[in-house]
C-alpha cells in the first residue's frame, strides 16, 4: 500500500484553486507530465491525454475537517462472482435478459449453476470490485459488506484484505449462505448476472462503523443496496454520518434494472446526499425519463458536483454544474469481460479525485482502468500493480503540486 496521498487528498477538499492558471473546459489543468516512456508519450499524444498537477480540489469543503484515515471506503454487497462463457441462445433458453442484473433465490442459484458451462471462481461485488482497484492504484481503502463464515466468505475475506483493505464487517454465523453472482458472458463480450444475495441481505446499520465513515474522505456505494430494506437503512445512516463529518458521498447506479427498481428512492438520494454521481448511459437515461445523453445531461446538470456517465467504447461524459465535457474511452486491443469496466472506471475516477485532479482527468484515469479489467475474465485488476500502468500510459511520473 502506499500512503503518499495524504496532503493531496486533504486538498482535495480543503484548498482553494490557484490563480496562476486558470481551468480549461470541465476544469481539464493546464500543463503535462513527461511520459516514461516514447509509447506512453505517443499514446498521451494521440489521446490528448495532458494531466497536469492540480491547482485545487474540485471539490470544495463544508467545513473544518481532520486529516482523513482512509481516502475512500466503500459499502455494498460482499459476492462471490462464478463466472462462464455462454451464447445467447442459452440465455434465452434460461430467460435471461442479456446485459442485466437479475436477482435469484438459493434454488435457482443451484438450478443454474448446474446448467451452466464450466466457471472461475473470483471474488466480486460491484463497490468490492472499486475498493480493490483503488488499493491496486495506491489509495487507502476500507470496505464494509457482509459474508457467512463460510468456504466463500473465508475466499471473499482473504482476497480483498490480500489487496490492502481494511474490512471489519463482522461475518455471519448462521442464517444464509455467502453470496454469488452466477455471470454468464457472452461472445460480444457482454455479462449478464444472476445474483443470489444469501448473507447480504443480512446488512444492516449496526454493520456501518461510524468512526470508518467520519475517517473517510468519501464514502462509496453502490445502487444495488437498495434491494434490500435493512441495507437501505444502512446506506441512509453512512450518508447521514458523511454529511456530519464534512465528507463526500458518491453512489454508483448499478444497473438499469435496478434503477427502475428504486427510481423515486435514488432520486431523493440524489438530491440530498450525492456528490458525485457514476452511471453509465443506460441508467441515466434510466434514472432522468429521458430518451437520449443530452437530455439525460440536461436533466443531471446542478443536481450534484460531478456525474460520470459512462457510454462503453464513446467514452465518459462528465457533468458539472457550470460545463459538460466527453473524454474518450482508451484503447482496447482484445475485449473479453466487460464485468467489471464500471467499478474500475470509478475506482480510477476516485483515485483521480483523492490526488486532486480536475474531475475531466478523473475521467482519463478511470478509461485506462477499466481498459484493462475488461482485457481479461474477472472484475478486478489483473496486474500487480494498476498505478504503474497509470503511471506509464498517462505518464504520471511524479507527485501532484
Amino acid at each position: 500500500m502506499v500512503h503518499g496521498h495524504g496532503d493531496a487528498l486533504e486538498r482535495l477538499l480543503s484548498r482553494e484553486r490557484s490563480v496562476q492558471t486558470p481551468p480549461r473546459p470541465c476544469g481539464s489543468a493546464r500543463g503535462r507530465y513527461t511520459a516514461r516512456s516514447t509509447t506512453a508519450a505517443r499514446i498521451c499524444a494521440r489521446a490528448g491525454l495532458a494531466l497536469a498537477g492540480p491547482r485545487r480540489p474540485y471539490l470544495t469543503p463544508r467545513g473544518p475537517m481532520a486529516e482523513p484515515r482512509f481516502d475512500v471506503a466503500g459499502i455494498g454487497n460482499a459476492i462471490v462472482d462464478v463466472l462462464a462463457h455462454a451464447d445467447d441462445a442459452f440465455l434465452e433458453a434460461q430467460g435471461l435478459p442479456k446485459g442485466g442484473m437479475t436477482l435469484i433465490d438459493e434454488a435457482r442459484a443451484e438450478t443454474l449453476y448446474g446448467a451452466m458451462g464450466p466457471g472461475v471462481e473470483i471474488s466480486g461485488g460491484s463497490a468490492a470490485n472499486t475498493i480493490a482497484g483503488l488499493a491496486s492504484l495506491g489509495a487507502r481503502v476500507a470496505y464494509i459488506g457482509k459474508v457467512k463464515d463460510d468456504a466463500l466468505g473465508r475466499i471473499f475475506r482473504h482476497d480483498i484484505t490480500a489487496s490492502g483493505v481494511y474490512y471489519p464487517t463482522v461475518p455471519l454465523t448462521e442464517g444464509p449462505a455467502t453470496a454469488r453472482s452466477l455471470i454468464l458472458v457472452s461472445p460480444d463480450a457482454e455479462r449478464t448476472m444472476n445474483t443470489f444475495l444469501g448473507a447480504c441481505t443480512c446488512l444492516g446499520p449496526q454493520d456501518i462503523d461510524e468512526s470508518v465513515i467520519r475517517d473517510a474522505a468519501i464514502t462509496y456505494v453502490e445502487g444495488y443496496q437498495w434491494d434490500m430494506p435493512a441495507a437501505k437503512d444502512a446506506i441512509r445512516l453512512a450518508a447521514d454520518h458523511t454529511r456530519a463529518a464534512g465528507r463526500r458521498f458518491a453512489l454508483s447506479l448499478s444497473d438499469p434494472f435496478c434503477v427502475g427498481r428504486h427510481k423515486a428512492d435514488f432520486i431523493e438520494l440524489l438530491d440530498n446526499h450525492v456528490d458525485i454521481l457514476f452511471a453509465n448511459e443506460s441508467e441515466a437515461l434510466a434514472l432522468t425519463d429521458t430518451s437520449s445523453i443530452d437530455a439525460a445531461t440536461q436533466a443531471l446538470q446542478g443536481r450534484c458536483a460531478i456525474a460520470a456517465i459512462t457510454r462503453g467504447s464513446q467514452g465518459c461524459r462528465v457533468v458539472l454544474p457550470d460545463t459538460v465535457c466527453d473524454v474518450p474511452a482508451h484503447p482496447v486491443t482484445t475485449l473479453v469481460d466487460t464485468t467489471g469496466a464500471g467499478d474500475l472506471f470509478a475506482a480510477g475516477f476516485l483515485w483521480g479525485l483523492c490526488r486532486g485532479y480536475a474531475p475531466a482527468d478523473c475521467a482519463r484515469v478511470g478509461a485506462v482502468t477499466a481498459a484493462e479489467v475488461v482485457s481479461h475474465v474477472g472484475a478486478r485488476p489483473a496486474v500487480d500493480s494498476l498505478a504503474a500502468l497509470v503511471n506509464d500510459v498517462l505518464g504520471l511520473n511524479g507527485t501532484p503540486a
